[in-house]
């Protein structure tokens, strides 16, 4: 028999780790050309460096040239920190990315380079494991993917989060942490408490207290709406830190930022500050009696007084400063004035002319009529005889 090379890759899903720390790996079902099946499992970052190397040896087929010849299909490249959505959403490219790359040219589709990668290794028979940490949890990829990319099938997985300081609770419903605890979060609400659970325990903590196992989670976080979105504040808070607003219960505001540590970047006519989600309402809601819970549950903590020099949301998490919100906010104002004044210039131009549109166009002027003497000097010869 010849040499070995791929018929078929197929994504089965993937894979939550969490050894020797929280991460994922794809599942892929590849058969050879000598009709055996291997699983084998891989990083997105390892198929992202494996893309970027085919590339550097097929230059012409990857569009370096002419991007024009290009038939080595796009990957987009990883996130710094892949989390389960991002892992989940990639599946549908990845599919697509497999079926086209065994379908090139045997040049490419059965070099050397792609036989190694997915040739099966000795982790994807026997992969590194811990007794004292969870066992990996699967999720497959349905059969009828092509339709439904994003519908996928397997457990409810709870996400693992860290404690990055000690918590006491202050109530019985919610949970004291040490720093370092490692958390399942079963539901994550808007004002900024999480449920969790720790072995036989639950209770709601503060966002601000817990991080992912790998990296910030902002991936999760909403982009500003610096169009805003109409809110009602539902208790009066004081402001504490420079950065907050002081409002009243009935006070009407934009929200333009929603953080998952329950603190709202808002903008109260042309201020912008942080205010607690908790004490909000969107407006036009039926307004529902919470304030006996809200009296005997402060607002959350803010992730930036959270002192700990080792957590991961003091290391290169993307944070957007309060002037940069201020800033674009005034611009956003300033825009909508910009076209509101635009419109009205308009409409009053239109009224202006309106009338004189309206006005009967002026004729043209009529010469008058040659003198006969006028007409015998100039006229021809024919003419003049007509005349007399």
């Amino acid at each position: 028999m010849g040499d070995a090379f791929i018929r078929h890759i197929e994504l089965l899903g993937y894979e939550k780790r969490f050894f020797p720390s929280q991460h994922y790996v794809y599942m892929f079902l590849v058969k050879w050309n000598d009709l055996s099946e291997k699983v084998v499992y891989r990083r997105f970052t390892e198929i992202y460096e494996f893309h970027k190397a085919l590339k550097e040896m097929f230059p012409i087929e990857s569009g370096d040239i002419n991007i024009e010849n290009r038939i080595i299909p796009h990957l987009p490249a990883p996130k710094w920190f892949d989390g389960q959505r991002s892992t989940e959403n990639r599946q549908g490219t990845l599919a697509e990315y497999c079926y086209t790359l065994v379908n090139l040219p045997h040049k490419i589709s059965r070099c050397l380079h792609v036989i190694n990668f997915f040739k099966v290794r000795h982790d994807d028979m026997n992969p590194v494991t811990d007794s004292q940490i969870k066992k990996p949890e699967v999720f497959l990829l349905p059969k009828d993917s092509k339709k439904n990319p994003t519908d996928i099938t397997g457990p409810i997985v709870l996400q693992t989060y860290r404690a990055v300081a000690d918590y006491e609770k202050s109530s019985t419903s919610e949970m004291a942490l040490k720093a370092g605890d490692m958390v399942d979060v079963v539901e994550k609400s808007e004002n900024g408490w999480w449920f969790c659970q720790l072995k036989n325990k639950r209770g709601w903590v503060p966002a601000a207290y817990l991080e992912p196992m790998d990296g910030p989670d902002e991936s999760e976080e909403q982009e500003p709406n610096y169009a805003g979105e109409a809110y009602v504040v539902r208790k009066s808070y004081t402001a504490v830190e420079e950065d907050e607003l002081t409002l009243k219960e009935g006070d009407t505001i934009e929200v333009i930022h929603k953080l998952l540590d329950g603190w709202w970047v808002i903008r109260k006519d042309e201020t912008t500050g942080y205010y607690p989600s908790m004490y909000l309402q969107k407006a036009g809601e039926v307004n529902i009696s919470v304030k006996s819970e809200l009296r005997n549950r402060s607002a959350p903590p803010r992730r930036s007084t959270i002192r700990n020099a080792k957590s991961i949301h003091k290391q290169g998490r993307r944070q957007i400063s309060q002037e940069t919100y201020r800033r674009n906010s005034k611009k956003y104002i300033q825009n909508q004035r910009n076209v509101l004044q635009g419109n009205s210039q308009n409409k009053v131009i239109i009224e202006k002319n309106e009338p004189e549109n309206n006005k009967p166009k002026a004729q043209p002027a009529v010469p008058p009529r040659p003198s006969q003497d006028l007409i015998l000097n100039r006229c021809t010869e024919s003419t003049r005889r007509k005349i007399l």
